[in-house]
């Protein structure tokens, strides 16, 4: 039964209406509350992932979903009154003593559509701006995870009784109906092909976007780096909730001469950070069975078009009776592999050789530009090549994800990874209208151009176009 979606943005959309812009007390004092509502509840948002996954590593929630909400809503508690100041603009000279400037304004009712990998900070993150930029907002949770979208609900009555915040939870069937309700913004979240629908259901009521897609993040290794310490850096990336991370690396390039390398520092990283994978509970479960199967089937169909998979398994266990998928690595892949077509969300990595760096930098030009981008690389001149020689929506130098935890940087996609941007000032200004002002003075000349015309014009004019 569908939620009755068009009540409930009513009721936002009245409540936008009666009070367009909120003061920066009321918006500091939403800020506290969205702090409470994480920080306050840490043991139960990690118990409720946890069973949304069948075995989430508490540890990683903590990590990856706790502390960067919390770090989100403090930075922009820090800012926000330097970011709603208006901003003086210069006046051209023919207008003075005019003034002009820039005010951020509010744009009313946002939705955020969450994706089930990260179910609290992909609610949180996009939340902070759209409420630090003065709106109201409802927030689609995904039917992966019912029992957080569940607690979000709860929680969101509890510490929001204004009815600032609304969640809904249900199927595809809600979530389709709610990215046609006429937001003032909608951000979302997810796969490139719902994305796709996503947008198509905004169009309807021209209602701008921003999409977080991900697509295939590479990784580069460097002739400059250590394969041992990169591979290390990457397994690490990689396995952060088994593989199920938007900006995981998706495959790496190797120089030719290093794959055997890489392929034993892999070995050994997995070894130390999980040396045991079924009941280990810092290594995190695949999400569903729908997704343990499309990972299987990725697998095989790679493995019949001729690769060799590498499963790193160090106690030899059976890791799928505890729902989880052990580590693997692909060598000899190619196109016709949907490995290397479609976003993988999990634990397989394909390890391409190159033979010069322009090669890799060409391999990864000639494929939809991604989200993330990873180099590993000492030599400045060759990371500087990268970064330049190529597009995506981040990039982090000698290390996995890390550009995404930063909260004055912008996170977003390009191209097939998405498009618009938000996290700090950023995420501010997309959930405003940055509306241009002009303050026409008491004592100005704009009379002199007015009609009837004559020769005081026609003089005027001409000093104007000379």
């Amino acid at each position: 039964m569908l939620p009755d979606l068009d009540a409930r943005f009513a009721r936002h959309r009245d409540a936008f209406a009666r009070q367009p812009f909120p003061p920066a007390a009321e918006r500091m004092d939403l800020l506290d509350r969205l702090e409470a509502l994480v920080k306050e509840h840490a043991g139960e948002w990690s118990e409720a992932i946890s069973r949304d996954f069948g075995g989430r590593s508490p540890h990683e929630t903590q990590l990856l979903e706790i502390f960067p909400s919390l770090e989100g809503i403090r930075h922009a508690r820090r800012h926000l009154r330097r970011w709603m100041k208006p901003q003086r603009r210069p006046t051209s000279l023919w207008f003075l003593p005019g003034r002009s400037s820039v005010v951020p304004q509010p744009l009313g009712v946002v939705g955020i559509v969450v994706p089930w990998n990260y179910p609290l900070y992909l609610a949180i993150g996009p939340l902070v701006p759209a409420l630090a930029a003065g709106n109201r907002a409802m927030v689609k949770m995904s039917e992966t995870t019912p029992a957080t979208g569940g607690l979000l609900a709860r929680l969101v009555e509890r510490h929001f009784p204004g009815g600032e915040v609304d969640v809904v939870n249900g199927d595809a069937g809600v979530a389709q109906a709610f990215c046609r309700l006429p937001f003032d913004h909608l951000l979302f979240t997810g796969s490139s092909g719902v994305g796709r629908h996503v947008m198509r259901a905004a169009a309807d009521n021209l209602t701008p976007v921003t999409l977080e897609l991900g697509g295939k993040s590479p990784a580069i290794v460097g002739r400059g780096f250590s394969v041992d310490e990169a591979a290390s850096r990457i397994l690490f990336g990689k396995c952060l909730n088994a593989g199920q991370t938007c900006v995981a690396p998706d495959y790496v390039l190797v120089p030719e001469e290093s794959v055997d390398a890489f392929v034993e520092g892999a070995r050994a990283a997995v070894a130390s950070l999980y040396p045991t994978l079924a009941a280990n509970p810092d290594f995190t479960a695949i999400v569903d069975a729908r997704h343990r199967e499309r990972l299987a089937g990725l697998l095989a169909d790679a493995v019949a078009k001729g690769a060799k998979a590498i499963e790193i398994n160090p106690a030899g266990e059976d890791v799928a009776a505890a729902g989880k998928r052990a580590p693997t690595l692909l060598v000899g892949v190619d196109e016709a592999m949907a490995v290397m077509r479609e976003e993988i969300f999990g634990p397989l990595l394909p390890v391409i050789p190159y033979r010069r760096l322009e090669d890799a930098i060409a391999f990864v030009n000639a494929r939809p530009r991604p989200l993330a981008l990873y180099v590993f690389e000492h030599d400045g001149e060759a990371v500087e090549r990268v970064i330049t020689g190529t597009v995506s929506g981040g990039v982090t130098v000698n290390e996995t994800i890390l550009h995404i935890a930063q909260d004055d940087l912008p996170f977003g996609g390009v191209g097939a990874s998405g498009m618009g941007q938000y996290h700090g000032r950023e995420g501010f200004d997309t959930f405003s209208k940055r509306k241009a002002v002009f303050r026409q003075s008491r004592i100005n000349g704009l009379k002199l151009f007015r009609a009837p015309y004559g020769k005081r014009f026609e003089s005027l004019v001409r000093l104007l176009l000379r």
